[in-house]
């Protein structure tokens, strides 16, 4: 296909003013403006013939297919000298409304790049045969069309073809802010005030009796074996290595919703990984899982650090969703592939008592045969209208609203803790290393 370049748009627009410049002067000489669009339109037809053939092999761009949030990554086109667009994008469909901004927000659909005019999006820049695509936000990135031209010899056309391709780039959840300061926290608050005891004396697996020392929890007094042998004796238990855990991510609408200004789900995946790399260090096995109107994502048992890049790259799938999440289906799911009891971490969010029945009677399924923490953000926009002082009456009528949705919201917990579910809540910025300090200190529980 050949078109034309900007350069012969622009000689053939000379042509309006120089047929009205000559009807006044000369009434006949406007046929020379004819004459001269005619040949520019020759000239760019033989410019075109001219320029390189672009192949069906050339269709084709070079890169990582992986890369962060946030971060930027180049695609090469296969052959030198020919210049490339893409039509790359995320799709929208599931995302809610609210996260919907324009191109500046960089969360919109984006346009192919072309050769001749400016990126019509700020985060896709060409520089020679290279494309640079900046994530904008968490999910699969899709090529969906290639581009590729090549300039004729004088800049009037180009040769110009293209292919519908199927590749993807992951975009990936960026861990530096979590690495960076939650895993120092962490390993700080892990390094000091612990007690000086053998590592046996920890853990949930009886190991021997053993006297009574200063230093022993009291609880670890065995009273029976101390009867029986007139000496204060005590459990040691073995530390153990191979403690099963899941981390289930609920993403569904309500996850979807922002706290903070960043959905909950973002904020759910950060903590997660953190917790999971934590665990993995600690030997225990790991799985990450997401669902929501039906399981969508699941990275199967993983242990050793090393298994820590596959549960990186399976958190790419867990999209924003605009349904309803399905409790009852992915639970069942999850527990049926369980082949041992885990202790399943569930990322969630619930509305009022009513939304969160089915999701009570599928924890209480689960909780016969699993430990289930369930993980909650604080909801700070609700405290804070709670919180403010008043002005108008709108402000007031907020703050009752505002008291009776956190009133349902603490029912909801209540009814959890009393069926044996544990319960962690805490502030958006807070979650990912309060979620890593409950799991060490949870682990040694039996």
């Amino acid at each position: 296909m050949i078109v034309p370049t900007q350069r012969a748009v622009a000689l053939t627009l000379v042509a309006a003013p120089m047929a009205l410049l000559l009807g006044v002067v000369r009434p006949d000489g406007w046929l020379l403006a004819v004459a001269w669009a005619a040949g520019v339109a020759l000239l760019v037809l033989l410019d075109g013939l001219l320029a390189p053939r672009v192949r069906t092999a050339d269709l084709r761009l070079e890169g990582p297919n992986a890369v962060d949030v946030g971060g930027t990554v180049a695609l090469a086109g296969a052959t030198p000298g020919l210049a490339y667009a893409a039509d790359i994008s995320l799709p929208l469909e599931s995302l809610p409304s609210r996260l919907r901004e324009g191109p500046g927000k960089g969360l919109s659909n984006q346009a192919a790049l072309q050769e001749d005019s400016p990126s019509p999006n700020p985060s896709r820049k060409r520089e020679g045969n290279k494309l640079r695509y900046t994530a904008t936000r968490r999910g699969t990135a899709k090529l969906s069309r290639i581009w590729a031209r090549a300039s004729g010899p004088l800049g009037l056309a180009y040769r110009q073809r293209s292919a519908a391709t199927g590749d993807s780039i992951r975009v990936l959840p960026d861990l530096r802010p979590v690495r960076e300061q939650g895993m120092r926290q962490f390993l700080r608050s892990r390094q000091f005030g612990t007690r000086i005891r053998p590592e046996s004396g920890d853990g949930t697996e009886f190991q021997a009796l053993t006297d009574f020392q200063p230093g022993m929890e009291r609880r670890a007094i065995d009273w029976k074996a101390t009867a029986r042998h007139l000496s204060l004796l005590a459990r040691e238990y073995r530390t153990e290595r191979d403690n099963s855990v899941v981390f289930a991510v609920d993403c569904g609408r309500t996850m979807s919703e922002p706290v903070a200004g960043v959905p909950r789900i973002d904020r759910a995946v950060s903590a997660a990984l953190l917790a999971a790399f934590v665990a993995l260090k600690s030997g225990d096995t790991v799985r990450l899982f997401g669902f929501a109107g039906r399981p969508t994502a699941d990275s199967g048992s993983i242990t050793g650090a090393r298994g820590f890049a596959t549960l990186h790259r399976t958190a790419a799938e867990l999209d924003y969703g605009a349904q309803e999440s399905n409790f009852t289906l992915s639970l069942v799911t999850l527990d049926q592939r369980l082949q041992r009891r885990s202790l399943i971490i569930l990322f969630s969010e619930f509305t009022d008592p009513t939304s969160a029945e089915l999701m009570l009677t599928a924890a209480a399924r689960m909780r016969k045969r699993h430990r289930l923490l369930f993980v909650l953000f604080r909801d700070i926009e609700l405290e804070a209208f709670l919180e403010a002082r008043p002005e108008t009456a709108d402000d007031v009528i907020r703050a009752n609203v505002a008291h009776a949705l956190l009133r349902e919201r603490r029912i909801v917990i209540e009814r959890l803790k009393r069926l044996g579910i544990d319960v962690l809540e805490a502030g958006p910025d807070d979650l990912a290393l309060a979620l890593a300090e409950r799991y060490v200190r949870d682990r040694e529980r039996p």
